[in-house]
C-alpha cells in the first residue's frame, strides 16, 4: 500500500514536471515568434525606407539630367521630351498618366499643353471635343480649387466632395481612381499645374513628394519659356530674311534692324549675332524674369543688362551693380544684404545693403561665378522669397528685386567642381543670353571703331578720317582676349600716337600661327597676359599698366590670372 502511494505520488510530480516543460517550451515559441514578427517588420521598414531613399536619389538625379537636356534643346524637340519625362516621373512612381497644363492668355483658361497616359488609357486629347482640352469644362471644382492656390490631391476618386460630381465622371473615363493637381504661381499669377493620376485607389501623396513634382514643374515652365522665345526669334528672323531677299535689288536698309540697333545705342554691332542679342533682350525685358548673360570678359555684359534695365517697367528707378568677385569675400555679405552696427569688429554704423537699394529695380551680379559657396545660400533664397536678413540682425526683409547675372566661368564645371551650387545655377539661368566673343564678329570690328574714334575725338580734338586696310585686316585676325574693352584701350592709345589723320592701330605681338596652332583657347589667353605683365615690368594697375592694355578692370585680371594660374613676381609692388 505505501509502495503504491509513494507510485501515485512520483507519477503525479512526473506529470506536473512533464507540464511545466510543456508551458516553458510553449513560452519561449511564442517569444521566438514574436522575435520573428519584429525581425519581419523592422526589416520591412529598412526596405521600405531605403527605396524610398533610392527613389529620391534617382528622382534628383532625372531632374538634374533633364534640366540640363532642356537647357540645350533645339525648340522643336521640347514638348516631345516634355511627354517622355513625364512618362519617366510616372514609372518612377508607380503612376499611370501624368500632364502639364499651362495658363492661357489669349483664352482667359488652363489648358492641358502635354499629356502622357499609359497603355489602354485614354489622354485628356481623346475625350476633349475640341483640339485643346480646357480643364474648367472637364474639371471645374477641381480649377476653382487650384485658382485658390491650393493643392488637389484624393486617394479615392469617390470620396471628392458633392460639388465635384462633373470631375469625378472625367475621372472616370480617363480611368483616374486616384491623383493629386498641384498649381504653381509667381506673384499671386497662376503659371501652370503638373498632374498625376493612378487607376489603383488609396494612392497617397506626402508633402515631400509633392514638393519634388512641383519642381518638375519648374523645369517643364523655364524650358517652355525658352521654346517660346527661340521659336519667336526665329519667326522674325525668318521675317527679316524674307524682306531682305525682297528688298536687295533696291538696296534698301531692311527697317526693322535699323530700330533694333537705334534702341540700344550703347550696344554697338550689324552682325547677326548681336541682332540675336538684342531681340533676346526686347523678348525679355518687360518681365521679371531672371536673366543670366553668359560671355568672356569685355564681351559687354554689363551693357545688355543696363539694356534689358532700360526696357522694363522698372527704368524709372536706378540699377544696381554689384561686382561680387570686386570684393574681398568677408565683405560681400554686408555690401550685398546690409549690416548693423556692431556686427562684427570694425562695423561702426549700419550699412544698407545693395538688396535693399535695388527694391522696386533690378540689381546687377557682374561675375555671379565668384560668388563665395557660404553665400550662395542667402542669395538662393532671395531668389526663391525675396527674403533675407541684414548681418547681425535676425529681422527678415522684403523686396521686390529683378536680378540679372552675368559670368565668364563655365558655371556647370563650377558645379562639378562643387565651387558653385546646382540649385542656384538653375534659378539664375531661367532666361540666359550668350554674348559672343569678338573674335566671332569680325564684321562689327569696323562699327566699333569708328563708334570708338568718334568718342575720343570729341576728347582729344584730334579728326581721324582713314584706317589703312592692311590695319583692319589685322584686326580681324586678332583673337582679342580682352573683347571689345580691349579694342577701345588699343584705339584710344592709336589715337595719340597717329599724327595725321590716318589711325594706324598697332596690335600686340603674337607667336605665329605654327607655334600656336595646337593652343587651346585657355592656353592662349594665358600666354597674352603673361606676355602684356613682361612688357609692364608686372605692373597692373594705372596708366599703361597690364589691365589698362587688356581692356580688363583689375579686380578682373586678378581672377582671371588666378583662374590661370599666372602669379604675380614677388619683386612687383602689386604682389600681396
Amino acid at each position: 500500500m505505501t509502495e503504491k502511494t509513494e507510485c501515485e505520488k512520483l507519477e503525479l510530480q512526473v506529470k506536473e514536471l512533464q507540464e511545466e516543460i510543456h508551458a516553458l517550451t510553449s513560452s519561449h515559441e511564442s517569444q521566438r515568434k514574436q522575435l520573428g514578427k519584429q525581425v519581419k517588420f523592422e526589416k520591412a521598414l529598412r526596405d521600405k525606407i531605403w527605396k524610398e531613399l533610392e527613389q529620391e536619389m534617382e528622382y534628383e538625379r532625372l531632374l538634374s539630367e533633364v534640366s540640363m537636356m532642356f537647357a540645350h534643346l533645339p525648340a522643336k524637340e521640347v514638348d516631345g521630351e516634355i511627354k517622355e519625362v513625364i512618362r519617366r516621373v510616372a514609372d518612377m512612381f508607380e503612376l499611370d498618366r501624368g500632364s502639364f497644363m499651362q495658363y492661357s492668355k489669349d483664352l482667359g483658361q488652363i489648358h492641358a499643353t502635354h499629356s502622357w497616359a499609359g497603355e489602354g488609357l485614354p489622354e485628356f486629347f481623346d475625350i476633349s471635343e475640341g483640339a485643346m482640352f480646357v480643364t474648367k469644362q472637364h474639371f471645374p471644382w477641381v480649377t476653382e480649387t487650384m485658382s485658390h492656390q491650393e493643392t488637389v490631391a484624393f486617394s479615392n476618386v469617390d470620396d471628392l466632395p458633392r460639388e465635384a460630381e462633373k470631375d469625378k465622371q472625367t475621372f472616370k473615363k480617363l480611368g483616374v481612381k486616384s491623383g493629386i493637381a498641384i498649381p504653381y504661381f509667381i506673384e499671386g499669377s497662376f503659371l501652370f499645374t503638373v498632374t498625376f493620376g493612378s487607376i489603383h485607389p488609396g494612392r497617397t501623396f506626402p508633402e515631400d513628394m509633392i514638393h519634388r513634382l512641383r519642381r518638375l514643374g519648374e523645369v517643364f515652365s523655364n524650358a517652355i519659356l525658352r521654346k517660346n522665345a527661340d521659336e519667336e526669334i526665329q519667326k522674325a528672323f525668318s521675317e527679316i530674311r524674307e524682306l531682305k531677299d525682297r528688298l536687295q535689288e533696291e538696296n534698301i536698309f531692311l527697317l526693322k534692324e535699323i530700330k533694333t540697333i537705334r534702341k540700344h545705342p550703347e550696344i554697338i554691332g550689324e552682325s547677326d549675332v548681336i541682332k540675336t542679342v538684342l531681340a533676346k533682350v526686347e523678348q525679355v525685358a518687360q518681365r521679371n524674369t531672371t536673366v543670366l548673360i553668359l560671355g568672356e570678359t569685355g564681351t559687354g555684359k554689363e551693357l545688355v543688362a543696363r539694356a534689358i534695365h532700360e526696357f522694363s517697367a522698372r527704368k524709372n528707378h536706378p540699377m544696381v551693380t554689384v561686382n561680387c568677385a570686386g570684393l574681398p569675400a568677408t565683405l560681400v555679405e554686408a555690401e550685398l544684404f546690409g549690416r548693423e552696427k556692431g556686427a562684427y569688429t570694425g562695423a561702426l554704423s549700419k550699412q544698407i545693403g545693395r538688396f535693399e537699394i535695388a527694391d522696386g529695380s533690378t540689381i546687377f551680379l557682374d561675375e555671379i561665378g565668384e560668388l563665395p559657396m557660404e553665400l550662395q545660400v542667402k542669395l538662393l533664397r532671395v531668389l526663391e522669397r525675396g527674403q533675407f536678413e541684414r548681418l547681425g540682425s535676425s529681422r527678415t526683409l522684403s523686396v521686390d528685386v529683378r536680378v540679372i547675372a552675368a559670368t565668364n566661368r563655365d558655371l556647370q564645371k563650377a558645379i562639378e567642381e562643387v565651387s558653385f551650387r546646382e540649385d542656384l545655377y538653375y534659378r539664375l539661368n531661367v532666361f540666359p543670353i550668350q554674348i559672343p566673343p569678338l573674335r566671332e564678329r569680325p564684321e562689327d570690328i569696323l562699327p566699333l571703331t569708328w563708334a570708338f574714334i568718334k568718342e575720343f575725338s570729341h576728347a582729344m580734338g584730334k579728326q581721324i578720317d582713314s584706317i589703312p586696310k592692311r590695319s583692319l585686316d589685322a584686326m580681324k585676325r586678332y583673337p582679342w582676349p580682352g573683347n571689345i574693352r580691349e579694342l577701345k584701350n588699343l584705339i584710344e592709345r592709336a589715337m595719340i600716337e597717329s599724327k595725321g589723320k590716318t589711325l594706324i592701330v598697332k596690335l600686340p605681338e603674337r607667336h605665329s600661327a605654327k607655334v600656336t596652332h595646337h593652343l587651346t583657347m585657355e592656353q592662349l589667353e594665358r600666354k597674352h597676359i603673361q606676355e602684356v605683365l613682361e612688357k609692364t615690368r608686372w605692373r597692373i594697375r594705372g596708366r599703361s599698366g597690364a589691365a589698362e592694355i587688356l581692356g580688363l578692370k583689375p579686380s578682373t585680371l586678378y581672377a582671371r590670372m588666378k583662374k590661370l594660374g599666372v602669379e604675380l613676381r614677388r619683386q612687383h609692388p602689386d604682389f600681396d
